[in-house]
């Protein structure tokens, strides 16, 4: 295991590994990077979970002794008609499956713009039509929704929700042990706001998850792989672990990147350095 910058092996209990950050990796070799480094816990994906089979990765998971913590993902509220309709399907498979596997919470990524549409107030007034209609599914089956607000970039084709604060809003009339928000730094980390709502986040209950990555410059011309491995980029992850933790947050802190050089890399050298940035970067400030 990687050791730590005072000689002593960093403590990787809060520590998850999200599948995409090692994109190619099956759920079985994620499981194995977890339980050979010591990772407390894995954030899974549907379609590799899918190919993989449900049951047998709740089986694999509960051998390694891993939590998982996110299941990504649910959402893609914002179509209309029979489209809209075969998202809600989806969707009551989503938290079945988070369920089965006893995920912290479902991720929700909401949605774009549907085709030809510039209205962002509609397709937000989607994203709450959908919550009301998937909350009492969610309720019975013990699942938290966790809507992700995206970096603005994204709002035309990923995202309608750019902020936490507009993902607390559409939170705020269920409960809270059902509907909360993700922090992910990629995401949030512009936010002038970002200190105040991370705090009304942890004061009503609804903080969920905290994922981090790095933004990167230049942004590439998929800027969906724009997310750099800590410390590659302009994020401060001391400031803002500190926000989350005088917030209240005490769950795991997942490593999510989506960037072309680190999945055509070595699962082990990435996994080893991401350990190594995680203990020098984010962990000191994580209580």
């Amino acid at each position: 295991m990687t050791a730590s910058t005072n000689g002593a092996a960093p403590d990787l209990s809060r520590l998850s590994l999200n599948q995409k950050t090692v994109n190619a990796a099956t759920v079985p070799e994620v499981v194995e990077l977890c339980r050979a480094t010591g990772i407390g816990s894995v954030g899974l994906w549907r379609e590799p979970v899918a190919d993989f089979g449900l049951q047998a990765t709740v089986d694999l998971v509960a051998e390694a002794g891993l939590r998982v913590s996110s299941l990504c993902r649910g959402g893609w509220f914002t179509a209309t008609g029979a489209a809209f309709e075969e998202a809600i399907a989806s969707n009551h498979a989503a938290i079945d499956e988070a369920a089965a596997l006893e995920a912290d919470c479902l991720c929700l990524v909401v949605g774009g713009l549907p085709a030809g549409s510039r209205d962002l107030s509609g397709a937000r007034r989607q994203v709450a039509k959908a919550l009301e209609v998937l909350v009492p599914h969610a309720t019975e089956a013990g699942v938290k929704l966790a809507l992700e607000p995206m970096n603005p970039i994204y709002a035309a084709d990923r995202g309608v929700l750019s902020t936490l604060e507009q993902a607390l809003d559409l939170a705020a009339p269920y409960s809270a042990d059902v509907v909360g928000v993700m922090a992910d730094t990629y995401h949030v980390w512009w936010d002038p706001k970002l200190p105040q709502q991370l705090l009304r986040a942890g004061n009503e209950g609804r903080l969920l998850s905290y994922q981090i990555c790095d933004w990167i410059t230049p942004l590439p011309v998929d800027t969906l792989l724009a997310r750099g491995m800590m410390g590659d980029g302009h994020i401060d992850f001391e400031s803002t672990t500190r926000w989350v933790t005088e917030a209240g947050y005490t769950g795991d802190i997942e490593v999510e990147i989506f960037n072309a050089d680190i999945w055509a890399a070595d699962p082990r050298q990435v996994v080893d350095t991401m350990i190594e940035r995680y203990a020098s970067l984010v962990a000191p400030y994580a209580g």
